[in-house]
């Protein structure tokens, strides 16, 4: 067991600490705020306070980890090898920065509570992060800094180096499938299928046209209608996947087909026998208890089991208002942690983490699992091609492998499908669980 010394004990120590030390290094962590009892221990151990008390290894601590509140905070950048840093304590010290203090500061969105510009969903915008400002978005550095300090621990408790050193854990990947839209021309009811050839007309989009009368009598496969697909391939390739399904009010965002549609709810109760689901908030959410609640009743009405997990529609997530709703709610699982302009790691971490609430200072029983990338960011915000987009994902992926943790993408059942504005994205999906399930 590592034991840690510090002067004080807070809620956002022992937080951050076991994030670092149980969930990312597997490593068992207790503390004292006892000299004698620091002095006493036999085995791994390191002071983290504002001197050190002799020549043990030492951390010296930002006072972020001991206040309460938020304020605005000064930060400047610097490297520790090659990873990026802050919160610089002494350049020539083991540890040249308060990693704890940083780690607590990026998982905690703390920069999402200080006055920001919303992008034009009413999102923090990856832009506004120091991740992005930085340039260290597309790293998970917190997991970076945790095996950097492992490696600290080994070279000071030679001792011990086996069983810090046997507790590294195995690299994961999650593939999680958003159903913003079950099906393209099916099941929409008479007023928007017109409604819909009219739009085609007007566009002298006479393909579509002719597409959609092909899958409106059964001639033709819906190109949304890539379920048996999917589920195949992740049969194939033993990958675990998650499905979230839209099931709320139509409005100008939300366009699914209706969730009181004997056809869609029949799907839903199919796929949910072979794999794990989840509610997908509708737009107007993001701030909406009431709406959030009134959709998860409707999937477990359908599914006949309780909804743990969830993602937002758009990405909307308002911190700490939406993840407090969920909380309520007894959702267990979140699955909104990322942008939607730009690929990366939106809480520098690639390992699941439980939702801080600064609001109460507490750690809550909410699990965030932060995504690494959606194929809508790399079609529609950043203009890739489908193999532009297949080798970022890989990237990304290799960057997850270094530090072992677990690496989480969206995909829509449309861009699997490949056809209309997804032409040549069919095989993305495909190709990457092939790569994938080798290493896996």
């Amino acid at each position: 067991m590592l034991l840690v010394y510090t002067h004080k004990i807070t809620p956002r120590l022992t937080y951050t600490f076991r994030h670092i030390f149980i969930r990312i290094l597997n490593i068992e962590v207790n503390f004292t705020n006892k000299i004698e009892e620091f002095i006493g221990h036999d085995g791994p151990k390191f002071s983290y306070t504002k001197q050190a008390l002799g020549s043990e290894l030492f951390v010296k601590s930002n006072d972020l980890m001991f206040n309460q509140g938020i304020d605005y905070i000064d930060i400047n950048m610097v490297k520790w090898g090659e990873a990026p840093c802050f919160f610089q304590t002494n350049v020539s010290a083991e540890v040249p920065c308060d990693i704890f203090a940083a780690s607590f500061y990026l998982i905690s969105r703390y920069e999402e509570y200080l006055p920001h510009v919303k992008d034009q969903y009413e999102r923090f915008p990856a832009s506004e992060s120091l991740a992005y400002q930085n340039k260290f978005l597309d790293q998970p550095v917190i997991d970076m800094w945790a095996y950097k300090f492992r490696d600290v621990l080994m070279l000071h408790f030679e001792n011990y180096r086996d069983d810090l050193k046997s507790s590294k854990r195995k690299f994961t990947y999650i593939s999680t499938i958003d159903i913003d839209n079950a099906y393209q021309f099916k099941h929409k009811g008479f007023t928007r299928s017109v409604g819909g050839i009219f739009k085609d007309l007007t566009q002298f989009n006479i393909p579509n046209i002719w597409l959609r009368f092909l899958v409106i009598f059964n001639i033709r496969r819906d190109p949304f209608d890539m379920y048996k697909k999917l589920l195949l391939m992740k049969k194939k390739y033993g990958i675990n996947t998650i499905f979230f399904f839209l099931l709320g009010e139509y409005s100008t965002f939300d366009k699914n087909i209706s969730p009181g549609n004997t056809s869609y709810k029949l799907l839903i109760k199919d796929i949910a026998d072979y794999v794990k689901v989840g509610i997908h908030p509708s737009y107007f959410s993001m701030k909406n208890e009431l709406k959030i609640k009134k959709e998860k009743e409707i999937l477990e009405s359908i599914v006949n089991f309780p909804i743990t997990r969830s993602r937002q529609h758009y990405l909307r997530i308002e911190v700490p208002e939406t993840y407090q709703h969920l909380v309520d709610l007894e959702i267990a699982e979140e699955y909104s942690m990322g942008y939607a302009s730009h690929y990366g790691f939106r809480a520098s971490t690639c390992t699941p983490f439980y939702f801080y609430d600064l609001d109460f200072e507490i750690q809550t029983p909410l699990k965030v699992f932060p995504f690494a990338v959606m194929d809508a960011t790399l079609k529609d915000y950043l203009n890739f091609t489908p193999k532009r987009a297949f080798n970022t994902m890989m990237k990304l992926a290799k960057e997850v492998r270094k530090v072992d943790g677990t690496f989480i993408t969206i995909f829509h059942n449309e861009s699997v499908g490949g056809s209309g504005r997804w032409r040549g994205w069919g095989r993305v999906y495909e190709s990457l669980l092939i790569e994938l399930s080798k290493v896996l």
